[in-house]
């Protein structure tokens, strides 16, 4: 059954469904979920929904909830799905489990368009007009998005939009900047997209000054578009941002893991967004939720079993906490800020941080061998720890600038048992590969095989290191030129360590006890840095100063001469006694001034 479970990843149509979800007007949710996680580290994960039953295409000149911007790009463009992520830090799978939506560092932008007698020139235009449109919407960098970080992946994403399909063709493009800084500039206008803004709601608890002191924050941004198969007039838009965050407990100087939303964020909750059908917080209770006392207590808990994998989480209701404090009588307990306190148990104050985390089934390593400037390997290592094989497919986009050799492509095996791996090679059960072209395009490679169970596979391509020309070096190019992350999807038996959504759902609360045969895995690696052979950029410097130098000093002395006048005067002999001084100053001055007088 592995090759239908292969073909089941490649080739299903992971498209939701529109039946039995329409709706006539606009609707917002806004929800927290909150994840104590091994290392004394904490999850808080935003998730805003912005759904709207539009109907026909027409109605998009009308928007209430959902920003003006979003409905302009489905009018101008033929996209029909689109993701945006802007990332700082590293998800460490081994010990934080999976996230509910995975990112890489830097920024990262795929896109689905879809529409009748569409060509590749037309997708290549809106492509770039799409990344432009959002650089300005997010203050981002996506305006360097072009063919030399972009390529078309044919296995790896399935879309997750739903249209009518007669006589239409779908394409995707993805592409990543790795080298984006995700700062305050990115935050603000993110938070302006969301109906409330910053003024009420969830969204307060974003301040500028906690979120980027994470040890690691991602923003995401996520439009898909879902349509009746047999009526075009029949459409829902879905808008979702998210905001992931991982604090590091011992980062906030405190004596023991008790935390609280006023220490994550440098305030309580002041009430929630009017404009929102649902506004909840989700605490995970179960795991290493399980050694805190919630103060005050949830208002109620649900115990979620999805792929035989049983968490606990207890749910805050924050629209109706706060109208029952509104109809009370007291005016001071109405104006509290809203605070969840996390209060260690006696005898794990100090002990929480080392029980037992099971690895997940799946997690990936990637890094660089070799030495020198010349030439290298990238090695991606990926590991099984369920006792079933899996299937997995490979995504590698290189650029321009390292060229890789597809003969030097190996992918060899190891049992966990085992410290070397094997000589024999791993078969290859789909191969897609397009070269790079200096200047023009990137290395495009997806490979997929079928990873054993509780095994080990190393996949190393030789490459070698292009010299640049003197004005496509950054301004720091000693630092490096960046190689983005892989990305990895597989499909997962079970649920352990699993989080993300359902493709159908769009709610959090839609993932409790989602069982399905199959979950949906996508991971990242890390990010590469490679040093290019990279010129001597001291050596112009230390001319230029020098050559200013020689100029400064010969300059001054050469206008001295050439432009002051030389008056020679004749010396005469000054008496040494006072009065004989004076009367000789007198007779000097007497005799300039009748000089002065005298006619010529």
């Amino acid at each position: 059954s592995l090759p239908l479970l292969l073909l089941l990843l490649l080739c299903a149509p992971l498209t939701p469904t529109v039946r039995g979800h329409q709706q006539t007007d606009e609707q917002f949710h806004e929800e927290l979920v909150v994840r104590p996680l091994a290392g004394d580290h904490v999850n808080t994960y935003f998730q805003f929904t912005t759904r709207w039953h539009y109907g026909a295409r027409n109605n998009l000149y009308h928007t209430q909830l959902t920003p003006r911007v979003i409905a302009e790009i489905l009018q101008s463009y033929d996209v029909k799905e689109l993701h945006i992520s802007l990332t700082q830090g590293l998800w460490r799978y081994e010990s934080w489990g999976y996230p509910i939506v995975d990112a890489t560092g830097g920024a990262e932008l795929w896109a689905w368009f879809s529409a009748r007698n569409l060509t590749n020139a037309e997708v290549n235009k809106q492509w770039m007009q799409l990344a432009n449109v959002f650089s300005g919407v997010l203050c981002s960098s996506l305006n360097f998005v072009d063919n030399t970080n972009s390529i078309a992946p044919r296995h790896i994403f399935r879309p997750q939009f739903m249209h009518r399909a007669a006589a239409s063709e779908q394409f995707v493009r993805y592409a990543t900047l790795p080298r984006e800084i995700v700062c305050t500039e990115n935050l603000t206008p993110w938070k302006k997209l969301l109906p409330c803004g910053s003024a009420s709601g969830l969204a307060t608890l974003l301040n500028s000054g906690y979120v980027h002191n994470t040890k690691y924050h991602s923003l995401g941004l996520k439009v898909r578009t879902l349509c009746d198969r047999d009526d075009d007039n029949n459409c829902i838009v879905e808008l979702t941002q998210t905001a992931n965050l991982v604090y590091d407990l011992k980062l906030l100087e405190q004596s023991n893991t008790d935390f609280s939303l006023r220490r994550l964020f440098g305030m309580g909750l002041n009430g929630y967004c009017e404009l929102a059908a649902s506004s909840h917080i989700y605490v995970q209770r179960s795991e290493q939720g399980a050694r805190f006392q919630l103060v005050p207590a949830p208002a109620w808990n649900v115990s979620s079993t999805r792929g035989g994998h049983n968490v606990l989480y207890g749910v805050y209701d924050i629209q109706k906490q706060f109208e029952e404090l509104a109809a009370t009588s007291d005016a001071a307990a109405s104006t509290r800020l809203f605070n969840i306190a996390w209060i260690s148990e006696k005898g794990t104050r100090r002990t929480g941080s080392s029980l037992n985390v099971p690895p997940p089934p799946l997690y990936a390593h990637r890094y660089l061998l070799g030495n020198g400037q010349k030439r290298g390997r990238i090695a991606t290592e990926i590991r099984n720890t369920h006792y079933e094989p899996l299937p997995v497919v490979l995504l590698e986009l290189i650029p321009w600038y390292v060229h890789a050799y597809l003969h030097t492509l190996r992918i060899r095996g190891k049992w966990q048992r085992r410290r070397e791996y094997a000589d024999e090679a791993l078969p290859f059960k789909l191969l897609q590969y397009a070269p790079s072209k200096q200047r023009e395009l990137p290395t495009h490679l997806e490979i997929g095989f079928v990873l054993p169970a509780q095994s080990s596979a190393l996949i190393t391509i030789e490459v070698d290191y292009l010299l640049l020309k003197w004005l496509e070096y950054p301004p720091d190019a000693n630092h490096g030129h960046y190689i983005g992350a892989a990305v990895i999807s597989s499909q997962l038996p079970m649920g352990r360590n699993y989080s993300a959504l359902p493709l159908e759902a769009h709610l959090f609360r839609d993932s409790f006890n989602a069982s399905r045969p199959s979950y949906t895995l996508t991971l990242r690696t890390e990010a590469l840095i490679v040093s290019l052979p990279t010129p001597d950029f001291s050596m112009p410097y230390n001319v230029i100063c020098l050559a200013c130098t020689v100029v400064a000093l010969a300059f001054g002395p050469i206008h001295s001469v050439a432009t002051k006048l030389m008056i020679v005067e004749r010396q005469t002999t000054m008496p040494r006694n006072l009065l004989r001084k004076l009367i000789h100053k007198l007779k000097y001055r007497k005799g300039k001034e009748e000089a002065a007088t005298t006619p010529e």
